[in-house]
């Protein structure tokens, strides 16, 4: 039986009993190129624990896929990397360098393609059933991206957006709000504060968040992953 007791564990591949679909990422992820913060979990019936190979596309490195705290993941979406690049400068886009044979002699008209550089996602953010992130995108904390909206560009903190290209559909609260909740940055808090205060979290207003802080644990508000 699990421990109801004591909050929640973060080591946990499988966090929901009799649930293989849900993984956390954090015990799961190898890669050295892709760094994922507590509880950040994929949902998938088929193979969650495939996330690295199914999920993250042409990942050839060097860029980084940098994913926050507490983010929820649904079936399907794509993070799609910079290796996913093709030439436009030329007549062909064919990328014959990777056919092999004396094509290859030419692979550096492929490694000087522009780099869009780490792809970066903030705490708190939900992702739709079938989304895609497109190379260098930086996903705001708290965002929602709609299921199959295509991320061709930032999100704000707090963003809600949707559609292909992805559009800001509107924020979950005002400048104002937003400025305190990140101030606030629970995602940061320590899990025993967390647990004690998650309807406040869940539920409670902005100003409950606030008067729930710890004791010298404010931050100055940071875009995007800290």
């Amino acid at each position: 039986m699990p421990d109801t007791s004591a909050p929640a564990d973060p080591t946990v591949l499988h966090p929901m009993p009799g649930q293989p679909r849900v993984v956390l990422l954090k015990p799961l992820i190898t890669s050295a190129l892709i760094e994922v913060g507590e509880f950040t979990y994929y949902d998938d019936p088929d193979d969650a624990t495939a996330f690295e190979t199914r999920n993250v596309l042409y990942h050839y490195g060097p860029e980084k896929l940098i994913i926050g705290k507490f983010c929820a993941l649904a079936t399907g979406i794509e993070f799609v990397m910079n290796g996913a690049n093709h030439r436009m400068d030329g007549p062909s886009t064919f990328p014959f360098p990777t056919m092999g044979g004396s094509w290859s002699q030419h692979f550096d008209l492929l490694t000087d393609l522009p780099n869009r550089g780490d792809t970066v996602v903030g705490n708190d953010v939900w992702f739709g059933r079938g989304s895609t992130v497109l190379p260098g995108v930086r996903i705001g904390h708290g965002a929602i991206i709609a299921a199959g909206a295509v991320v061709t560009g930032d999100v704000p903190d707090y963003g809600i957006v949707g559609g292909n290209p992805a559009r800001l559909i509107r924020t979950r609260f005002d400048e104002e709000s937003i400025a305190r909740l990140l101030t606030v940055a629970w995602w940061d808090w320590p899990i025993e504060h967390i647990t004690e205060h998650v309807r406040t979290i869940m539920s409670g207003s902005v100003a409950d968040l606030e008067a729930a802080v710890p004791v010298h644990e404010c931050h100055s508000p940071q875009p995007g992953n800290e």
